[in-house]
């Protein structure tokens, strides 16, 4: 399928959108994908509380519709998006729940290791020795390429 655009100046084939670039070929709920912490379904339901058509490519969004995009992904609790909905679900430290974005994923990842480390928790020791955490069998697998076997005598 080719794309067509109506007028000049109108399609950019990169957007910047929440610090990550976004690809303007790409259908809008596809592309919002893109962005760290956005899935499919999420990218869905903030077109829908956006009121953008789901057609457009993420190249032709106004400038106003792209601020409304953000504006829904950065508060969903105001546009009446389930809590059961959000990646971050009563935090730890303040007892919230948040939809995490782009840096922020990454930040509360590293800080929930750091915790689990400093706690001494067993998850935590697991990842600090570089072992498998969610109760996968380590015999054989995951070695890291080293390999450990009997040799063949010539």
């Amino acid at each position: 399928m080719s794309l067509v655009v109506t007028q000049k100046g109108e399609f950019e084939a990169m957007r910047r959108v929440l610090n990550t670039n976004v690809d303007g070929g790409v259908k809008v709920m596809y592309a919002l994908t893109a962005i760290k912490g956005v899935g499919r379904r999420y990218a869905n339901i903030v077109l829908k509380k956006a009121d953008i058509d789901f057609s457009k490519r993420a190249g032709e969004l106004s400038h106003d519709e792209l601020e409304r995009i953000v504006e829904i992904i950065q508060n969903p609790l105001q546009y009446k998006i389930p809590q059961w909905f959000l990646n971050r679900q009563k935090d730890r430290t303040s007892g919230k729940y948040w939809q995490l974005v782009s840096n922020a994923v990454d930040n509360s990842l590293r800080e929930d290791l750091d915790r689990m480390k400093k706690v001494r928790v067993h998850r935590g020791l697991r990842h600090d020795w570089n072992l498998r955490v969610r109760g996968q069998h380590t015999k054989t697998t995951g070695r890291g390429g080293r390999t450990v076997g009997v040799t063949k005598k010539k």
